[in-house]
C-alpha cells in the first residue's frame, strides 16, 4: 500500500525521533534504517525543503527533526514524499459517471479516508513510544548504538622504533 519511498521516509523521521539531540550523518541514517544511501539522500532533501527536517553540512553535520515529533504527524511526512490523495472524480474517466463515484471508487475512497485518518492522527512520538517495549528499527535498545550517531576515528598506527639514517 505504501511505496518505497513512503516507508523509507518514515524510517528516517523515526530514527530522527529517537534521536533527538543529535545530529545524524545521512550516511548513519541509511546504515540505521536500511535504506539506500542515494536514495534516502533524495529523501532528506525532500523532508528538508517541505521544513520536517533540519540539515547541516560539513564535519559534524547531520540532520534532525526541524519541529517537535509531537508535532509532526505521519501523514506529514507521506505527504511530501508521496502524497496520499483522495478520489473526487471517476478516476477512469467515465462521462456517465460525471462527480460522483460508482460504487468501486467510493469503497476505495473510503479506505483511503481511513488511511488518512489513522496517519493524520498518529505523531512521531506515537509512533516512537507505543507498542509493547518495542522501537521502530531498534532490534534491542531504545536508542541507537552511538557508533551509529557520532562517527568513530580509527587510532593512530602505532609507532615504530625504526632507526633514522
Amino acid at each position: 500500500m505504501l511505496s518505497n519511498t513512503a516507508e523509507y521516509a518514515l524510517r528516517a523521521m523515526a530514527w530522527l525521533t529517537l534521536t533527538p539531540d543529535q545530529l545524524v550523518s545521512a550516511g548513519n541514517l541509511a546504515e540505521a534504517t536500511r535504506v539506500p544511501a542515494d536514495y534516502l539522500a533524495k529523501i532528506l532533501q525532500q523532508l528538508s525543503q517541505a521544513g520536517l527536517i533540519t540539515g547541516r553540512r560539513g564535519v559534524g553535520g547531520g540532520y534532525k527533526l526541524a519541529r517537535s515529533a509531537d508535532d509532526i504527524h505521519m501523514l506529514d511526512v507521506l505527504n511530501v514524499v508521496d502524497p496520499v490523495e483522495r478520489l473526487k472524480s471517476c478516476p477512469v474517466g467515465l462521462e456517465t459517471h460525471g462527480p460522483n463515484l460508482c460504487p468501486l471508487h467510493q469503497k476505495i475512497d473510503e479506505a483511503i479516508g481511513a488511511v488518512c485518518n489513522v496517519f493524520g492522527n498518529v505523531t512521531l512520538t506515537d509512533l516512537c513510544t507505543q507498542g509493547e517495549g518495542v522501537k521502530p528499527l531498534c532490534e534491542v535498545h531504545a536508542q541507537p548504538k552511538p557508533e551509529l550517531v557520532q562517527p568513530t576515528l580509527a587510532p593512530p598506527p602505532p609507532a615504530t622504533d625504526t632507526p633514522s639514517a
